[in-house]
Order: structure tokens, then sequence, then C-alpha cells
């Protein structure tokens, strides 16, 4: 995984609308750092960094890159009835809802 893409997830999820400007910025200034396409791997990584909301556009912006990837993105379960509205977005998306479990590992 490269470096920028360790650095993004290492901060963890987006924050929300209630975070300051500095931190909005910085997080855009990681995300903008990570060049297309993101491997699989990076994919499946950066998933995990969608926040509670849309971060001012900026949770976008990450699913894009995330769809740049090749394939589906691996180990990505079905969203459960608990699920946050990103997880149904790029389950969606990327179409997963017709795959198995099988096709999610590979």
């Amino acid at each position: 995984m490269r470096p920028e893409v360790q650095t993004f997830v290492a901060d963890g999820p987006l924050p929300d609308w209630d975070a300051d400007e500095e931190e909005i910025d910085r997080r855009v200034k990681q995300l903008e750092a990570i060049s297309a396409p993101v491997t699989r791997n990076e994919a499946q990584a950066l998933a995990a960094c969608f926040g509670p909301d849309d971060c001012y556009g900026v949770a976008w912006s990450l699913l894009h890159l995330i769809e740049t990837s090749p394939g589906p993105v691996p180990a990505i379960a079905p969203p459960g009835p608990d699920a946050d509205g990103w997880h149904h977005t790029i389950w969606n998306r990327w179409g997963n809802h017709g795959l198995t479990e099988e096709d999610l590992t590979r």
C-alpha cells in the first residue's frame, strides 16, 4: 500500500460537518495526494474511512477514488440493518448485491 494511502487511512474516518475547517482541509489535502487508480487493497482500506456524513463533499471524492480500483472492493460485507449510508452507497454503486462471497475475496 502506498504511503499516501497509509497516511489517509491511519487518520481514520472522515470528520463530520462539525469539524473545524483546518481538519477538513488537512483531510482534503491527504486525499488529493493519492493518485488514481488505487489498488483493490487500497480501495478496501479507503472504504473504511467514510465518516458519519458527506464531510462537505469530501466523502464523494473518496468514493470516486475508490471506484478507480479494478473490480469490486474486496471483503465488503453486504450492509446490515445498522449500516451507514456510505456502506449502502458503495455497495450499490459497485453492484456487489449480485456477487458471491468468493467473488468478494478474489
